[in-house]
This record gives C-alpha cells, sequence and structure tokens, in this order.
C-alpha cells in the first residue's frame, strides 16, 4: 500500500458502555480519548452505541409486536371495500 494515500491502521479499543463490553482490534478509526487495555498498553477508545453485546438480535432479547392486531385491523379496513366493490359491480 502506498504510505500517502492511505490512513493509519493501528490497534484500537472499541467499547460498547451500555453492556460494559470492549474489544481490541485493528481499524483506522481515530479518536482522542484513550484506555488502558488487559496487556498494560494504552490505546485509544472508541465508544460505540451497539454492539454484538447489547444488539437485541444477537442478546435474543427481541421486541415482540402485536402483529395479528394489525393484520386483523387491516383486514377490517380493506373488507369494507372489497364487499362494496363487489356489490357494485353485480
Amino acid at each position: 500500500m502506498k504510505p500517502t494515500i492511505h490512513p493509519a491502521y493501528a490497534p484500537v479499543v472499541f467499547r460498547d458502555k451500555s453492556a460494559g463490553y470492549a474489544f481490541l482490534t485493528r481499524s483506522t478509526a481515530v479518536s482522542d480519548a484513550s484506555v488502558e487495555w488487559t496487556d498494560g498498553r494504552t490505546y485509544p477508545v472508541v465508544d460505540v452505541e451497539v454492539s454484538a453485546a447489547s444488539h437485541p438480535f444477537y442478546t435474543g432479547n427481541t421486541r415482540v409486536l402485536d402483529t395479528a392486531g394489525r393484520v386483523e385491523r387491516f383486514n377490517r379496513r380493506y373488507q369494507r371495500g372489497d364487499a362494496a366493490r363487489a356489490a357494485s359491480s353485480s
């Protein structure tokens, strides 16, 4: 890679404060904040709002929506229109 056209690729800690989860990886992300990692070294830290530790899909805490009620309302709303159209075409 040409050194003048690519951003610096270095170790960075990504931290999800809501889940208390952090992981060290390499990235081009830049941050002014830093944190001391378990190996004793200091790395830049990027705070994220959602990670695999807090995302509902990965944690199994998905919200269940009342889709049955919505489907029934939809059917009630548009069945009147279908019945009126069927009666007018006869």
